[in-house]
């Protein structure tokens, strides 16, 4: 007897009653993934030479302004879902729990708070962005869980063994004589874990900074997700016969690359940091040197800025010595 179903059930249902409190999937799964992307972020910014707390402060500007983002692109491409006949009214637009954040709104304007958080506190944006880089690809990992309890973000029909099953009321008028369609919800999910761990790696193995490790994990997550783009069905606007959001891919994904190259080019190795402030190479604060040369205090490690320019202190306070006069015979 094979207890292996043939395709991944949807679950059925979203929403959870607490008394008068509605539990629901979608807006559990954005959450726990925010929580991951501070924890992370805050353990990345501290090794860089961040102090502790600062990545939850500057989080509570990104956060709502990323959710304001990613609705307000939501709606703004989407528009006939909710403004067209018989479509769910302008009081719908308001109803995120029921799904629909675009991830490049929220990034864009998410992007915009995080940089005012930074600015209040003081702080350097462009470490501050690296360090948080992989958290937010598992936080989008974990939110695409809550298109499978909502049963959308699916794609073209399909029979493989891990085709996903839709209830014929959540299908598309064209596709409701089939049953099981591509996840792509999971796809995108498992292309951001992957995404995380190898900038991850790539941070350490070759000790990137000025916002490189951002700039990677966008254009991997544009390429992954032009290509997934194309497989859904979803009602989307379309340009020449293409998803808009292709060519979004597209755009964003050519503007990190063009960024990751210059900067390599302009900024190699990493920023030295003490408390989430840049140190400029060669005028490290005297707390952070004591008198055998060793760094004190909170300094970014791993970095290769860092080394350098503690190798250039040490050097300006050693007395150049020349070459002993040879004595003549």
């Amino acid at each position: 007897m094979n207890l292996i179903p043939a395709f991944i059930p949807s679950p059925s249902q979203s929403v959870w009653q607490l008394g008068p409190i509605p539990l629901r999937a979608y807006a559990f799964f954005i959450l726990v993934g925010i929580f991951l992307a501070v924890w992370l972020g805050n353990r990345r910014w501290v090794a860089r030479g961040g102090l502790n707390g600062q990545v939850a402060d500057i989080a509570m500007w990104a956060v709502p302004f990323g959710i304001i983002g990613g609705r307000l692109y939501h709606v703004i491409t989407d528009w006939e879902l909710y403004f067209s006949e018989g479509g769910k009214g302008f009081l719908g637009a308001f109803r995120i729990w029921e799904g629909g954040l675009g991830i490049w709104g929220a990034l864009a304007l998410g992007g915009v708070g995080a940089w005012i958080g930074a600015k209040r506190l003081g702080v350097s944006f462009a470490p501050f962005a690296d360090s948080i880089a992989p958290g937010v690809a598992f936080a989008q990992a974990i939110g695409r869980l809550g298109n499978w309890f909502n049963q959308e973000l699916f794609g073209r029909p399909t029979t493989l063994p891990w085709g996903l099953e839709i209830a014929t009321e959540n299908r598309p008028t064209e596709f409701t004589q089939f049953e099981t369609f591509h996840p792509t919800f999971l796809y995108e999910a498992l292309a951001c874990v992957a995404i995380g761990f190898l900038i991850i790696w790539a941070d350490k193995r070759y000790v990137m900074g000025h916002g490189r490790v951002f700039a990677l994990y966008a254009a991997l997550y544009c390429s992954a997700r032009g290509l997934i783009e194309t497989m859904r069905i979803d009602d989307a606007r379309h340009i020449l016969g293409i998803r808009f959001n292709v060519f979004t891919a597209l755009v964003i994904g050519a503007l990190a690359l063009i960024y990751l190259t210059r900067s390599s080019e302009k900024n190699p190795g990493r920023e030295l940091m003490s408390g989430g402030k840049l140190v400029i190479e060669g005028q490290e604060p005297a707390a952070l040197i004591s008198t055998n040369g060793e760094p004190e205090g909170e300094v970014s490690k791993n970095s290769d800025s860092r080394a350098n320019s503690l190798s250039a202190v040490n050097s300006s306070e050693t007395p150049k010595r020349g070459r002993r006069a040879k004595p003549k015979g």
